[in-house]
């Protein structure tokens, strides 16, 4: 009895000394986010472009994806390299016709992706070699791709030749599928043998459906005109709405279980790596980090970040405004740089809302792959986006005469 009461009062001063070293609770970080979902609609898997300018591919084609769920309740993985072959193709053909006075580039647009399965059809991800894998990668590496690419197409559309022939097209079809895989005539999907064109026919959407939205000054609203940007190189038309107006596009889709192809500049200070986009307020942001402009405008980017990502839900937003996206504009400071996907609703502790938006980065980020970014940041930064024109409020379509 008394071995064993020595014992436990060992154990017991054991458990105390042990309890004493644990470290105190970390301090809750009042400014960091915490999510209540409003409405989140049904999307597909997050996607990783990895080493390649193929934001525009993966953004729309999950957007697709999202669009046929909620058609057919199917769930598909469509494949981002038939797109990329088929665009890349067609976007060269452009520049050797312009004689290179225009730009070749990885980048693109929403149009790009609805241009090819409305001409060429989709196929699944498995009819195509896995992104990477034909060159040694386990994802999408352009480096050494475009590294052969653009001087290929450069030569060809700068050429000092009278005439040039049509082998050119073989030579850069070779390079294409090389490193992204031939596109398949025919594959066999659940059994079922499809050609691209008879695949996308069977997946339950009409391409006719959907429209391109965007807001500036610079043409009349209500009406369509082609977004003056390097990557809307095809020169599809957009209609132009009135900021406000674009916004509740935004909103009334979400809520009716739409979601959006959104394009944007998310190089602004205010989009953090984290997961997060703010339009963040720079005179008010560096009073509260404690500096004055001039050395706030001297920090690197990611020091800029990490102050924000410190500030969280304090950080101090701009109230955008229709003139204030003309201006960013026009002088290049809103530009044409990246594809997401926007598919809910959420709202902090504080009760700011955020738009729920597909990145395709990979599981990256505090939210795996979604970033939650404000809806000042996307009135002020959006380019333009697609959408399903069902997804617009009946009086907006109205007025668009769709």
């Amino acid at each position: 009895m008394k071995k064993f009461l020595t014992f436990a009062l060992m154990a017991m001063i054991a458990l105390s000394a042990s309890a004493a070293k644990k470290k105190a609770p970390e301090k809750k970080d009042q400014n960091k986010p915490v999510f209540t979902t409003i409405k989140a609609n049904p999307i597909t898997s997050i996607k990783d472009q990895n080493r390649s300018g193929t934001c525009w591919d993966y953004s729309t084609l999950s957007f697709f994806e999202a669009e046929i769920l909620k058609a057919t309740g199917k769930k598909y993985t469509l494949c981002e390299a038939f797109v990329a072959n088929k665009t890349y193709m067609e976007r060269a053909i452009q520049v050797v016709r312009y004689h290179g006075d225009c730009q070749f580039a990885q980048g693109g647009s929403s149009e790009d992706v609805l241009h090819t399965l409305k001409t060429w059809g989709i196929c699944p991800i498995d009819a195509m070699p896995f992104p990477g894998s034909l060159y040694g990668d386990s994802l999408n590496n352009f480096n050494e791709f475009f590294s052969i690419l653009e001087p290929y197409v450069a030569a060809v559309s700068k050429s000092s030749a009278k005439k040039i022939s049509n082998q050119w097209k073989v030579g850069l079809q070779g390079i294409l599928d090389a490193y992204l895989g031939k596109c398949p005539e025919k594959f066999v999907y659940e059994g079922k043998e499809y050609t691209p064109k008879s695949f996308m026919a069977s997946l339950g959407i009409n391409l006719d459906d959907y429209v391109s939205i965007t807001s500036y000054t610079h043409h009349p609203f209500y009406t369509a005109f082609a977004v003056e940007v390097q990557d809307n190189w095809r020169f599809p038309l957009s209609y132009n709405l009135p900021m406000d107006e674009m916004m509740q596009v935004i909103d009334n889709a979400i809520e009716n279980g739409y979601t959006v192809a959104w394009g944007g500049d998310v190089s602004e200070d205010g989009f953090t790596r984290k997961g997060l986009a703010y339009a963040i307020d720079s005179k008010a942001t560096q009073s509260l980090a404690g500096s004055d402009m001039a050395k706030w405008l001297k920090l690197e980017t990611a020091k800029k970040r990490d102050i924000i990502d410190s500030l969280g839900v304090t950080v101090p937003e701009i109230v955008p405004t229709q003139q204030m996206r003309q201006e960013r504009f026009d002088n290049w400071e809103l530009t044409d740089d990246h594809g997401m996907h926007i598919y809910g609703v959420a709202k902090d502790q504080n009760g700011k809302e955020y738009y729920m938006v597909q990145n395709s980065w990979g599981e990256t980020g505090d939210y795996k792959g979604t970033w939650y970014m404000t809806k000042a940041f996307i009135a002020a930064n959006t380019m333009d986006f697609l959408i399903n024109k069902k997804a617009i409020p009946a009086a907006i379509r109205k007025k668009l005469g769709i």
